[in-house]
């Protein structure tokens, strides 16, 4: 079974004058490499996914299986509302050189309980590849209720999921129902520190777009018993999570990141540019976070 852990940043994707700027992120991926990042999250939402073609998407991915190079775990979006694309799109990434497939629930048709218990098993009985769940009923309407998460961590390559639920009770009910192998992930930066101590394993983060070290950091301390250090990076780093949902992901990210240096802050439609105002709070925050200076040093 595929073992991860810690920070697992949900890659933006860069764009300049409408394209993506394939350069931008070749670079991209190998700074967060080099610091520290323990996987790498391609084509998720945070990664503006559904403005992306299929061809974009399979670029993406193969960019970024060839920079990483194995040093890291590549983990592709693969979700959809689609049982049959979302196979087709899976067997594609395992093609291509992913090691897992993140694939969401499936949005707009809302099946029911049972509806998404067979979506993923069949997801999972015609792939080969591991996979995430990625639970998100605020963007989804549907939630994985524990019973259907039971179940479903059953089947043997469902290796655990994204919990983008917000409620911090859920992943000690799901370890309880599931077991410790059951490999949890925080979907929220905000929650990511309270979600380890809720039997998590790690968090894949927007944040870490912007502030790889630092986030890698925090779940490092968090395996090492360091608490001193913990506290100290959950707190430091509690503006910038908070700065990266002013406005909708990833147009806030996509504006610091752009203060860095890394890519242009363009986003495609229906996303548009950040307001002033946020652009204001994010540069502050980037200022008392550390992160603009170290740059320029």
């Amino acid at each position: 079974m595929l073992r991860l852990q810690g920070l697992m940043t949900a890659l933006v994707t860069p764009f300049r004058g409408g394209q993506v700027d394939e350069k931008a992120f070749e670079r991209f991926v190998d700074w967060q490499i080099k610091e520290g990042v323990n996987g790498l999250v391609v084509c998720g939402t945070t990664g503006e996914a559904p403005t992306l073609s299929e061809a974009e998407q399979d670029r993406l991915l193969d960019i970024a299986v060839e920079v990483a190079a194995r040093r890291v775990p590549v983990i592709m979006g693969t979700g959809s509302f689609d049982t049959a694309d979302v196979i087709r799109r899976t067997n594609q990434a395992q093609s291509r050189g992913a090691d897992c497939a993140l694939i969401v629930t499936p949005y707009y048709n809302k099946p029911s309980q049972e509806g998404l218990v067979q979506h993923f098993k069949a997801v999972h009985d015609a792939t080969q590849l591991p996979l995430m769940l990625y639970n998100i009923p605020p963007r989804c309407v549907v939630d994985i209720l524990p019973p259907a998460m039971q179940r479903l961590a059953q089947l043997p390559r469902v290796i655990g999921v994204k919990d983008a639920t917000g409620d911090l009770t859920r992943p000690v009910r799901t370890r309880l129902d599931c077991g410790p192998q059951f490999q949890q992930f925080c979907g929220d930066d905000m929650t990511a520190s309270a979600f380890l101590a809720q039997g998590g394993v790690g968090c894949i983060s927007v944040s870490g777009n912007v502030a790889p070290k630092l986030c890698t950091q925090m779940q490092d301390a968090w395996r090492a018993g360091d608490m001193p250090r913990f506290n100290e990076l959950r707190d430091v780093l509690m503006p910038l999570h908070q700065s990266m949902f002013i406005e909708p992901n990833p147009v806030p990210v996509k504006y610091a990141m752009s203060l860095l240096g890394m890519m242009s802050e363009e986003v495609r439609l229906p996303m548009v540019p950040a307001q002033a105002s946020t652009k204001a709070q994010i540069a502050e925050v980037l200022q008392q976070v550390g992160l603009t200076s170290a740059k320029a040093a």
